[in-house]
């Protein structure tokens, strides 16, 4: 079973980790993005993930449909013979295709399972999924619907989520959250800020994993600073989406 959690260091994963899984992903490879705080940038990452699959005459499988959990779901919990079975059974019928050289798939059932807070249910399909890779050449790309600036965003589920991956892709641009983290701390805690900041960068990680910059910056804020935390992502909620709305408009201007 695929459980190694291989981060790369942080602020270098967004660079050539992510690009490679992207374009060049190995047989094998499970990526995550948790998508909810920037939905453009998933947008951006699963064409980009499918568009070099088809260049390189990959088959695809795509699976974001509800229904298709009824098909594997037994008792509150996905089923391994029945999950097998079906999306066994396409993932081979792909494959099997003469002018195909390989597959990758993308999936949200695993997200809106986590969304409608069937955590171990979500948990449990992961660990299916990696049964698979294991007795397949495909790669499979995650999507969660968790929000790097709301409360689901702790210590405690991302573990098992992380765990159940080998990569990690960024939820946001991270030089733009870092830079509206970084604001939002010095209007909340004034000369209070400068002294956290080592602090936050020796301290923020997760066991067995490393986080990009921006999303370990978050969880250390959650777990340490209280309601003060609050305040400073609430702020910095307002300050990213507004850099990325000044990035869309100016995408569009030079396009123009």
């Amino acid at each position: 079973m695929i459980n190694a959690c291989t981060y790369g260091v942080q602020n270098s994963i967004a660079a050539d980790s992510v690009e490679m899984f992207l374009d060049q992903p190995r047989p094998g490879g499970h990526a995550v993005q948790l998508c909810k705080a920037d939905e453009r940038l998933l947008e951006r990452n699963v064409s980009r993930y499918l568009l070099e699959g088809l260049k390189r005459r990959q088959g695809q499988m795509v699976i974001v449909t509800p229904a298709r959990l009824a098909k594997f779901m037994s008792g509150g919990q996905p089923d391994w013979g029945r999950f097998e079975n079906s999306v066994g059974a396409v993932l081979r019928e792909v494959q099997a295709q003469a002018n195909v050289t390989g597959l990758r798939a993308y999936g949200e059932i695993v997200g809106i399972l986590w969304k409608a807070g069937k955590y171990s249910a979500a948990i449990r399909l992961e660990k299916l999924w990696n049964k698979l890779l294991e007795s397949n050449s495909f790669s499979l790309f995650c999507a969660y619907p968790i929000d790097l600036f709301g409360s689901e965003f702790q210590m405690g589920g991302l573990e098992a989520i992380l765990g159940a991956h080998n990569h990690l892709l960024p939820a946001v641009t991270n030089e733009d959250l870092e830079n509206a983290i970084d604001q939002s701390l010095n209007e909340v805690l004034g000369r209070r800020a400068e002294g956290l900041r080592s602090l936050i960068k020796s301290n923020a990680r997760l066991p067995g994993a490393t986080l990009p910059g921006a999303e370990a910056t978050i969880l250390w804020l959650r777990n340490n600073l209280g309601d003060e935390a609050e305040e400073i992502l609430a702020r910095a909620r307002l300050r990213y989406r507004a850099s990325q709305s000044l990035r869309s408009h100016s995408t569009k201007n030079t396009v123009q």
